[in-house]
């Protein structure tokens, strides 16, 4: 099966299949947005079969939106990869044109110059920011974008003296109960440690994920080890099921077998 095989596969599901007839590019929004993290989720595997799974649901789905944007007389999936074809060339003069960029970051500031020659960013850098974009990759982009404007510290450390204010600017809120107060300094901890990662080159959507997997692995040790002795972790005290989160990651270190 080629790719236009697929493609016709998309057109005959339109033409006959109820579910798939009915919907809209509004309706599939939140199906795009679960298969990106679903390839998210398979890339943090490592299991590449699962990657090429989730690629091909992720590309299913563009095909959808294409195949109804052709029914309306919008566009179709071949005007979508000339689009894209003609931006990377476009946008790559150091590998299709006489260019010369040396390092990423020349190959960055181009980038830039060339959205700017298209009529992007014309009001400002942080144009093109999605604003549906999750909160901390968001942060990121438009951290990084102001940087390459110039607006950024010289080192970490200047970063970690402002997250050293930003904490007690909440606990002075915290201390006196002002809710609105509470909310915009959790906000401003939120945004100096998103800055904190970029200047260490970490991206935080990655740390947090990676974080939130450890938690869900160690969370779930405590669990089978509480059933295993017979325990409910509702009658547990903090201090017990302290113990077998110890043990879950003193396994993980290889520590117990």
């Amino acid at each position: 099966m080629d790719f236009k095989g697929l493609v016709d596969i998309m057109t005959k599901l339109r033409a006959t299949c109820p579910w798939d007839r009915k919907q809209t590019s509004e309706s599939l929004k939140p199906y795009l947005v679960e298969e990106t993290y679903e390839v998210l989720e398979a890339i943090e595997s490592g299991e590449p079969a699962q990657v090429r799974e989730e690629l091909g649901d992720l590309l299913f789905q563009i095909i959808f939106h294409s195949e109804i944007a052709r029914e309306r007389g919008d566009f179709t999936i071949d005007d979508v990869i000339e689009g894209i074809s003609a931006k990377m060339v476009s946008r790559h003069p150091h590998v299709f044109g006489d260019a010369e960029c040396e390092t990423p970051d020349d190959v960055v500031q181009q980038w830039e110059q060339r959205k700017k020659e298209e009529g992007k960013l014309r009001d400002s850098v942080l144009q093109g920011v999605p604003r549906a974009m999750p909160s901390l990759l968001r942060a990121h982009r438009l951290q990084d974008r102001a940087s390459r404007a110039g607006f950024d510290w010289d080192r970490v450390e200047d970063v970690l003296k402002k997250l050293d204010e930003e904490l007690a600017e909440f606990r002075a809120e915290l201390k006196a109960g002002r809710k609105d107060g509470i909310e915009d300094e959790l906000g401003d901890i939120f945004f100096v440690l998103v800055n904190i990662a970029r200047f260490v080159k970490v991206n935080p959507e990655d740390a947090l994920r990676r974080t939130i997997s450890k938690f869900i692995h160690r969370f779930r040790h405590v669990e089978m080890r509480a059933a295993e002795e017979g325990l409910d972790l509702s009658e547990m005290s903090l201090a017990e099921m302290d113990v077998l989160w110890d043990e879950a990651k003193a396994k993980e270190r290889g520590e117990v077998k």
